[in-house]
């Protein structure tokens, strides 16, 4: 028998909708069910910060989780160094604090409020004094990918050909287009978020999991045996199989 194994997707601060989560895995398997957390615990919802209390206290009592890294969480990670540094894979013109990354209601849920007239300096200091340093040691020291079997978590995707060896971190945290819309067999079931679609969704060769808790939707939790899956809902599981087959490599 095949061990299950479980996944959240995206999360951005959406305690509740964790809870719930949570509360269906713990249904189906147990207070001990083996989790992989996709990444991107903060952002855009209201409770970063308590998203974030909830993974730290988790793992400290033992639980069975792995953390990935989401390209929201190193975000924060790098405003909070000693000199704050934007992500490089951010378009021009944006950054962690643009209205449409999520990085003010971040802060906001540690009591730090960002105000028209601010300088980036007046509110990296008030960021430093507030946000507890192993909130900070917690994202800097997250994973980029976790295999078992032949599954593969990661929080954006891969770049199509190429061994974990190679692969590149902005890649595993940032990449779309390229992964998306590649049809091919991988050797893993690539399990990811970051993407969001209105609702999980099973590609063949990959399982989105980012069901848009960033843009208010519910969290996706999920459950794999191998390359079988199955989406966690009040009811149970419910089936989540392939909509398109992938193509056979060569």
């Amino acid at each position: 028998m095949i061990a299950p194994i479980y996944a959240i997707g995206d999360i951005h601060g959406q305690l509740g909708q964790l809870e719930i989560a949570l509360s269906r895995i713990e249904k189906d398997g147990g207070d001990n069910a083996q989790i992989v957390f996709l990444g991107d615990y903060i952002d855009r919802g209201a409770q970063s910060r308590e998203v974030i209390d909830l993974l730290i206290e988790g793992l400290a009592n033992g639980r069975n989780w792995v953390c990935l890294l989401g390209n929201h969480d190193r975000m924060f990670s790098m405003f909070m160094e000693e000199y704050p540094r934007h992500d490089s894979q951010f378009l021009i013109g944006y950054h962690w604090l643009h209205q449409r990354i999520g990085g003010i209601e971040t802060l906001r849920s540690y009591g730090v409020e960002v105000t028209e007239g601010d300088r980036l300096f007046q509110v990296h200091k008030r960021a430093r004094a507030a946000i507890p340093s192993n909130h900070i040691e917690f994202l800097r020291n997250r994973p980029y990918f976790h295999q078992v079997g032949e599954l593969l978590f990661v929080h954006a995707g891969i770049r199509p050909g190429l061994g974990m060896e190679s692969q590149s971190k902005d890649d595993l945290i940032w990449i779309r287009g390229e992964f998306l819309n590649d049809s091919r067999t991988h050797p893993w079931l690539v399990v990811h978020g970051h993407t969001p679609a209105q609702t999980a969704e099973h590609k063949g060769n990959r399982v989105n999991l980012d069901s848009g808790a960033g843009e208010g939707r519910d969290i996706t939790a999920a459950v794999f045996e191998g390359r079988t899956c199955w989406k966690l809902t009040d009811q149970g599981r419910a089936p989540l199989k392939p909509a398109i087959l992938p193509e056979q490599t060569t």
